[in-house]
């Protein structure tokens, strides 16, 4: 895993599919703008149970074609290895290189269902299907995971995510103000 020095920040937006003709309008203005400063990658939600995964690929076909780099974030939360496997495919036939694997947000009333349970299951399922065609991205939490039960337990499951391929972290800048 690589890690950024104290002089080197490595910057990322996160942007949400839109559901409309005029919000795909709105994000390609808005992302045309924050192109300015030069993100190493775009990445683009994916909802868990389906909400807006549909979205997903075109967001980030858009952001490829603009030149920037895009990376869908995969979340694992009710996917079973056959829809996981599709969208890798599908990823990779798009020209993607690099995920976002997370096990995801439960939607409301939604149990953790499908063949993953968290997000280094989903990481190793990828490296296992797929080699090193994409560079993974997982989560990090400077604040702990809000579920984790300590600090120590919260390094546990990221140094999980680590040892089953992840190439690198991603974080918020920002948790509490």
């Amino acid at each position: 895993m690589r890690m950024a020095s104290a002089q080197s920040v490595s910057l990322s937006f996160e942007f949400f599919p839109p559901k409309t003709p005029e919000g795909a309008d709105k994000l390609r203005a808005v992302r045309q703008r924050l192109y300015a400063r030069q993100p190493e990658f775009c990445s683009v939600t994916f909802g868990a149970g389906g909400s807006t995964q549909e979205g997903t690929l075109q967001t980030v076909r858009d952001i490829l074609a603009e030149g920037v780099d895009a990376a869908p974030h995969l979340s694992c939360i009710g996917a079973s290895r056959e829809s996981v496997r599709g969208h890798l495919r599908a990823f990779q036939a798009s020209g993607v290189k690099r995920l976002v694997a997370l096990r995801g947000d439960l939607p409301s009333g939604y149990g953790i269902g499908g063949e993953f349970h968290h997000a280094r299951d989903l990481v190793a399922f990828i490296r296992a299907e797929m080699g090193g065609a994409f560079h993974i991205e997982v989560a990090a939490y400077p604040e702990m995971h809000p579920q984790a039960k300590s600090p120590l337990d919260d390094l546990r499951h990221f140094a999980d995510k680590v040892r089953a391929g992840a190439n690198s972290a991603i974080t918020q800048y920002f948790y509490s103000a």
